[in-house]
């Protein structure tokens, strides 16, 4: 029988500040049958789409994505912060609440016509999944699907990325 994930996101008000609910995946993460349920989900997802590469944003992106990653058989690419990468990149900036911010992939990472499977824990306003998915695409990829443990409804992160197939196996 099929857990509820919900039970095992927790859920701390007024962090980081009053009047947001920080919603964490760390019990999720912690029971070893919660984990493999959320990660199988998501495999059978990208099975579907005949994902070659998953790529995520630092650095939850890494907790999704690598366990997906490993049960296909396949490659995973770290999309990481300023000066994360030792080799040649591309980059891609995006919006914060204040100000930017840019993510960065090896130019090698991602192969012309590969299909690519994004992976994150959180669609919230969906700034660093974009970033994500231009690295991507500056590289030849083809985005096949998104996958994220949670989404955020009321943010609307989901209206960034509406041209890209999405999953999400838990909305708040």
């Amino acid at each position: 029988m099929a857990l509820d994930l919900h039970d095992y996101v927790a859920s701390i008000p007024d962090y980081p500040e009053k009047g947001v609910i920080f919603r964490d995946i760390s019990p999720l993460m912690g029971d070893g049958e919660a984990y493999k349920q959320a990660t199988n989900e998501i495999v059978n997802y990208a099975r579907g789409r005949g994902v070659q590469m998953i790529v995520g944003p630092e650095a939850r992106g890494f907790i999704v994505g690598c366990p997906v990653a490993y049960e296909l058989g396949i490659g995973f690419a770290p999309a990481r912060k300023k000066g994360k990468l030792p080799r040649e990149t591309v980059k891609a900036t995006y919006d914060l609440e204040y100000g930017t911010s840019s993510l960065y992939l090896h130019k090698d990472a991602v192969k012309p016509g590969q299909k690519v499977l994004v992976t994150d824990d959180l669609l919230a306003t969906g700034g660093t999944i974009s970033a994500t998915i231009d690295l991507v695409e500056k590289l030849g990829g083809i985005v096949v699907g998104t996958a994220f443990f949670i989404e955020l409804k009321d943010l609307h992160g989901r209206d960034k990325i509406k041209d890209y197939d999405m999953l999400s196996l838990m909305q708040y």
